[in-house]
């Protein structure tokens, strides 16, 4: 860190330099230096000074120095809380030695101040990990685990009766008691044990974690001063719950001899439990009152409450009952569509539920519309926090009845397509300029399945897949955040001309308002059905098997009687049709 406290003018000779300078390094170098200035100085700003820079330069390699700074900040003006949190920012090995002598004596000091310790070690480090992997995937299914080094995990009335026990006995002195348990778990034991107690998927095989150690340490430290290392390592650390010294304590090296104890406590009738018994009172209790997630507003509302929210398509199926969720939620909403009629009725349903939507006609396909629609939001809400881009068209016909039809990919493409991406693009400079912004795509489980007889419609969804992947790795930085929803068959008018789909189990609109409501909740980079992903997960690893079973359910499933130009005759399906139907639920045929 600058120590510019007594610099004469150095704010001023700064701020002219980045005013001169067209070095993008050099300004970032120059705003940090302004930074430690403020705090050098003991502004009351310091503090917001250094989130500002923060927020401005995510990606420094400064990070840590900064997160460290704020700490102190707030720990020089008594905010204890708020230099905890800031402390547990900060990685206390990227500190120079005088910051860290710092950091130690202060971190400890505010967690006395506060009466909060981060006690949350040993199995419960893994306990996030295991729940998302009960989120992902059947109890059946084996999964890997580590087997790394041996955990000690011992009640803690366990504890207090033996000390009572052993501090009465005579001649103890000189002598040291482990209060372990004698059984010496493994971390992958451990893994195992509480899976078990979570019903989630069981660790079947197990990888020594020690493998892990053949990385030099300079290597590891060169590494981790990559920023792209840093953000990606501190992304999963953050979304797993798992701490700093978690990897420490998967090879944890040491096994305690507890003989001593064994002894001591013979016919007191005081014993450890075994951790099979009482795992599952830990797993309750910590999902009930102390997973993380108890503690954050996961609610709509707490979303979306007084933030625009743009849901184009909005007048009737998925779109309608979305806006409805919303509008119920307290958001600004918006919806178009082109049928004004629709759109009416629309408003007329919100306004008989006691709350209201903003409608305007507008037709996505047209490029010309589409700007001036967007800027009527620009100048009437000032952009949207939210992007819902449902408005689509479907075409259900074989290729093969699509010779002399060209225009049906034109026109797929034209709506799904580029009227999307022209919607999109006129709102993310506001969105960047705000840095906050999300937008959900509704995409399709034909993308994953590469359904037949959709391929215009396949086709220009995977378009929009593939340009959002791409976008959400542009803007990952500045704030902006994309989910795909890869929906499944949902019963809506789109689907109406294709008779078959009467009988076939679907999504209900709601049901899919629901999983848009999840999109903005928790911004998931896809959100797909375990039916879809493993359609995706056969095409990759055996394309032939999956080409031969769609195929099948192409030639089981007939052309439309409205893509063969007929309204009167009744579909024909077999009696394995039918079946296929019934079990496949929500995939295109």
């Amino acid at each position: 860190m600058f120590v510019l406290r007594n610099y004469p003018g150095c704010t001023d000779k700064l701020e002219a330099f980045k005013k001169q300078s067209t070095d993008a390094d050099l300004i970032q170098e120059s705003d940090y230096m302004l930074a430690c200035v403020a705090f050098e100085q003991g502004k009351e700003n310091a503090s917001e000074v250094l989130k500002e820079f923060m927020d401005k330069y995510p990606d420094t390699r400064h990070s840590d120095e900064i997160h460290f700074l704020i700490a102190s900040a707030h720990f020089d003006h008594k905010e204890f809380e708020k230099a905890v949190f800031w402390f547990n920012q900060s990685t206390i090995e990227m500190l120079n030695p005088s910051q860290q002598e710092t950091y130690s004596f202060r971190y400890a000091y505010s967690l006395l101040q506060t009466g909060e310790m981060d006690k949350i070690d040993g199995p419960y480090y893994f306990f996030k990990l295991i729940q998302r992997l009960r989120q992902l995937l059947p109890p059946w299914m084996p999964t890997v685990g580590l087997e790394g080094g041996r955990v000690n995990i011992v009640p803690v009335d366990f504890v207090v009766n033996a000390l009572n026990v052993i501090s009465h006995q005579k001649d103890i002195g000189k002598k040291c008691f482990h209060l372990v348990d004698p059984v010496g778990y493994r971390v992958g034991d451990v893994l195992d044990i509480f899976s078990r107690a979570a019903h989630a998927p069981r660790m079947n095989l197990f990888v020594n974690a020690a493998l892990l150690g053949f990385i030099p340490k300079g290597v590891k430290k060169s590494l981790m001063a990559l920023a792209p290392v840093r953000r990606v390592r501190n992304a999963v650390m953050k979304d797993l719950g798992l701490p700093e010294d978690m990897l420490t304590f998967v090879n944890y090296p040491t096994r305690f001899d507890c003989r001593e104890t064994l002894a001591a406590l013979k016919g007191s009738g005081v014993s450890c439990p075994n951790l099979k018994d009482y795992a599952w009172r830990l797993w309750d209790y910590w999902e009930r009152h102390l997973d993380p997630e108890l503690f954050i507003d996961r609610t709509l509302k707490g979303t979306v409450a007084g933030k625009v929210v743009l849901i184009t398509g909005g007048s009737s199926g998925i779109g309608l009952a979305a806006a409805h969720k919303f509008a119920e939620a307290g958001a600004t909403t918006i919806i178009c569509g082109r049928d004004q009629d629709k759109l009416d009725e629309a408003c007329a349903e919100a306004k008989a539920k006691g709350y209201q939507f903003i409608a305007y006609s507008a037709d996505i396909a047209d490029m010309a519309d589409c700007d001036r629609f967007v800027q009527l939001l620009l100048d009437n809400h000032g952009g949207v926090d939210f992007l819902i881009n449902n408005a689509g068209r479907s075409i259900r016909r074989a290729i093969e009845s699509s010779y002399d039809r060209f225009h049906d990919y034109e026109r797929t493409m034209q709506l799904n397509y580029f009227g999307c991406l022209r919607v999109t693009m006129g709102l993310l400079p506001g969105m960047v300029e705000k840095r906050k912004g999300h937008v959900v795509n509704i995409s399709s489980i034909g993308v994953l399945t590469n359904a037949p007889r959709f391929s215009a419609y396949v086709a220009s969804k995977a378009a929009l897949d593939a340009w959002t992947r791409c976008a959400s790795s542009e803007f990952a930085d500045q704030g902006i955040t994309f989910t795909t929803i890869n929906m499944p068959l949902v019963r809506t008018p789109m689907i109406a001309p294709t008779k078959i789909y009467n009988n076939v189990p679907t999504l209900a609109p709601e049901e899919a308002a629901d999983m848009i409501a999840q999109a903005c909740i928790f911004k998931p980079v896809r959100i797909a059905t375990r039916l879809g992903i493993t359609g995706q997960l056969l095409h990759a690893l055996v394309p032939r098997v999956a080409q031969i079973t769609m195929n099948t359910s192409f030639r089981m499933f007939p052309d439309s009687t409205a893509a063969k130009g007929s309204k009167d005759a009744k579909p024909q399906l077999s009696a394995e049709a039918v079946a296929l139907q019934q079990m496949m639920r929500g995939i295109h045929f």
